[in-house]
């Protein structure tokens, strides 16, 4: 759990803090439903973004996936297509997941 915890507690904040144009080219709220890990807020319906841990009431899209997945995901953001047609990796807009590898990668 600590690296998928690590990811959205530090990493994730640092990018958008570095990178906050990243929201404005977004424009989004994800949701993170990582299993065996937990549940963390994306926000980037406006700059620089904000990561919170639990749920949002309406998140734009929901992701959900096993944590072993999760971090297949972080090693190699690439593998969201193959995660995703082999059923380990849901989302519930498949428009806004595309945009998943700007904030992963």
């Amino acid at each position: 759990m600590s690296d998928v915890a690590s990811f959205f507690n530090d990493t994730l904040p640092e990018k958008l803090k570095e990178h906050p144009d990243l929201a404005d080219d977004i424009q989004a709220v994800y949701q993170f439903d990582i299993e065996g890990a937990g549940t963390w807020t994306v926000d980037l319906s406006s700059a620089p973004g904000s990561v919170s841990e639990g749920p949002h009431d309406e998140p734009g899209c929901v992701v959900t996936c096993e944590e072993e997945d999760f971090q297949s995901l972080l090693d190699n953001p690439a593998n969201g297509m193959m995660l995703f047609t082999m059923g380990k990796l849901k989302v519930s807009n498949v428009g806004l997941a595309l945009s998943l590898q700007k904030i992963l990668g």
